[in-house]
């Protein structure tokens, strides 16, 4: 425990060791896209208003994670966190805080990309440090049948802004589907290195409809890396990848170099090192990505009873001392969690 002002900071353990540093919070469920494997093609009914917290919750808590709990890093995420109008009020009252090591939580978002354009230099004013954009193909035709929405050109656009406006290193998360766009391995990877920008293939995750994943069908890290050295030279990165969900390798032609980072949450997962703490739309802290409903602690539930910051403290520190050692994918027994993605925050 470390003295901070006029509390004692305890940290978020749980029983195997891990300390949570990074916290992400989906600012809405809500998005304006509908990606097969996110979402059924009708949506889904979205939050009432009254049972998502609000601007003023969403920071109290936030506050409390980076002055008593220890937090470090917050990132936020939906839904799209862009439909959140408060976004820059939310980033500059979480740059304004100061974690225990003395610095500003360092801040990033994890959005689809549309309407970036229009507001990247304003969450850079804000604070904003980092964006990851998803970016699951180059081809406008595969872009509108992914997403259902035919607006790839805004997503070049909101990545050109980014860069413009010093978000850096920019990320682009794209998701490889067999049939789908799995051969745009090496198109994907050329016009990251033409951009600067640090392109991260990430294993599908059952995080969507049901039916729309299948284990023996997923492309597999293996088996992006094999597509990767047809292609191209890679070397593994040598830094500490700590509680780093990518895998680093730098990429080359022979003429451009870049870094390229591999998700494998299915095959080889890094729970071991995690260090995330989850908090929702309406307030719930989440262990795992992958937690059941049930396992979900309402710290909004207790903040709207009257609880004290310590009291919201002490709920979230035994939650997530609950926090089981992995998400169990390659289990028998596991289950898909019951919120989807968009309901969850990445």
């Amino acid at each position: 425990m470390v003295s901070s002002g006029t509390h004692t900071m305890r940290t978020l353990d749980d029983q195997y060791g891990r300390t949570a540093r990074d916290l992400r919070v989906s600012l809405t469920d809500r998005c304006n896209l509908r990606c097969t494997y996110c979402m059924p093609a009708e949506g889904l009914e979205w939050m009432p208003t009254d049972e998502a917290l609000s601007d003023d919750e969403v920071i109290r808590l936030i506050r409390i994670g980076v002055e008593r709990l220890g937090l470090r890093q917050v990132r936020f995420t939906g839904g799209e966190p862009l439909l959140r109008k408060s976004l820059e009020r939310i980033v500059r009252a979480t740059t304004a805080l100061r974690t225990d090591q003395g610095a500003a939580p360092s801040t990033a978002i994890t959005t689809n990309g549309l309407g970036l354009a229009k507001r990247a230099s304003s969450l850079v004013e804000a604070g904003l440090e980092r964006v990851n954009v998803s970016l699951d193909t180059l081809d406008r035709h595969t872009y509108a049948a992914l997403t259902r929405r035919d607006r790839l050109q805004d997503v070049f656009a909101g990545i050109e802004a980014a860069l413009t406006a010093g978000l850096t290193p920019v990320k682009l998360n794209s998701v490889l589907m067999p049939g789908v766009n799995d051969d745009e391995v090496d198109d994907l990877v050329n016009f990251a290195l033409d951009m600067g920008v640090q392109l991260r293939f990430i294993e599908q995750m059952p995080l969507g409809p049901a039916e729309r994943w299948d284990r023996s069908a997923m492309v597999t890290a293996d088996d992006i890396l094999q597509r990767l050295n047809d292609g191209f030279d890679l070397t593994p990165m040598e830094e500490p990848r700590g509680a780093a969900p990518a895998a680093l390798w730098q990429v080359s032609d022979g003429k451009r170099t870049g870094e390229i980072g591999i998700i494998a949450s299915v095959t080889h997962p890094f729970c071991a090192a995690c260090d995330r703490t989850r908090l929702t739309t309406d307030g719930a802290i989440r262990s795992c990505l992958f937690s059941a409903q049930h396992e979900e602690v309402s710290l909004r539930d207790l903040m709207r009873s009257g609880a004290s910051d310590a009291a919201l403290a002490e709920a979230w520190r035994k939650a997530m001392w609950e926090k089981k050692p992995g998400h169990g994918i390659a289990t028998l027994g596991f289950s898909q969690p019951e919120r989807l993605m968009s309901e969850i925050g990445g």
